[in-house]
């Protein structure tokens, strides 16, 4: 059988707004074996996706451990830079799908331009379709239910790490949310990795929560995915588990900054709100050290009456299928 290798070693977010793409190449290589690089962690979601014969683990811009002849085709989910359009010309595919741009060589490779203000979901879609010529739906997000039980049944989910401290709402504000929806009657829960637990830990006292609401730390991707499929809300920054309640269609506040939600929001037909307080144009610096500003102007009175108002309305018919 011919095999199909995409490379979309990234993070958790990366890993579902690839999802789309990843279905439509499903779709138009029906009889090739698509193999999926990606970050170990990352094995029990990509089992729900339902696109993908085999899971190779790999790392970001890390050899990819290859066997066997070359791919007939590789496809690059991954970037545009030179570096990654290398680890795939390294095995000497039959044919190599990225963007156009240079190579580690400097020599140009074909494919169509990047767009930097396109939608995540939107520009691996493109690309996608200008390769193979088939549909691809940018909103095709949803994933299959795990079978495994929630921790927590029927939470709600308050995330409030972020990989770069540009897209962390302070600890105190999430604190307050936190404590209104305890008091609301919800079983709240704060979760993150665990590298973010003291984060955790800090909105859990602020917020005067038991001990056991803190699960950071104490979640693979797998467990993590059946706490938001069940959940009754999530809060949470621009961030992976954002994108876990897309795939779940499960109610969400998200609070965005410094990245406008035209590059990195849910589907619009999704029971999500969005807070975002940019100025048309405005993008912020994603990696940087402080909290973006337009973040920060995000009242904590406005997070709580969204939630109120996706609680208010409840959670809608999923279409998501058990595993």
């Amino acid at each position: 059988m011919a095999r199909l290798l995409v490379l979309r070693a990234i993070g958790l977010g990366d890993l579902l707004t690839g999802v789309p793409a990843l279905r439509a190449l499903r779709r138009a290589l029906p009889d090739h074996e698509l193999v999926l690089a990606a970050p170990e962690p990352q094995r029990p979601l990509v089992e729900l996706t339902g696109a993908v014969d085999t899971f190779l683990p790999t790392e970001e811009l890390a050899p990819i451990a290859w066997s066997g002849a070359p791919p007939e085709i590789a496809v690059e989910l991954h970037g545009n830079g030179p570096a990654t359009k290398a680890l795939l010309q390294a095995l000497s595919p039959g044919r190599l799908v990225t963007f156009g741009g240079p190579d580690a060589d400097g020599r140009h490779v074909e494919g169509p331009a990047w767009d930097t203000d396109e939608h995540e979901r939107e520009r691996w879609c493109r690309l996608v379709s200008w390769a193979f010529d088939c549909p691809a739906d940018p909103d095709d997000v949803v994933l299959a239910r795990p079978t495994e039980p929630p921790a927590v049944a029927r939470a709600v989910v308050v995330h409030p790490g972020a990989a770069y401290p540009s897209r962390r709402w302070p600890a105190e504000r999430f604190a307050v949310v936190a404590r209104w929806l305890a008091d609301q009657g919800h079983d709240v829960v704060i979760t993150g990795s665990r590298d973010e637990v003291d984060l955790a830990e800090e909105v859990r006292r602020r917020a005067d929560l038991p001990r056991e609401a803190v699960l950071a730390g104490r979640t693979d991707l797998a467990s993590l995915a059946a706490l938001v499929a069940d959940a009754r809300l999530v809060v949470s920054g621009d961030t992976g588990t954002a994108h876990l309640a897309s795939a779940y269609r499960t109610p969400s506040v998200l609070l965005f900054g410094p990245t406008p939600p035209r590059r990195w929001g849910p589907p619009r037909n999704g029971p999500h709100t969005v807070l975002w307080h940019g100025e048309d144009g405005y993008v912020g610096k994603p990696h940087a050290t402080t909290p973006d500003p337009v973040l920060l102007s995000i009242g904590v009175r406005e997070v709580v009456s969204a939630a109120e108002e996706r609680l208010r309305a409840g959670s809608p018919p999923s279409s998501a299928q058990s595993a």
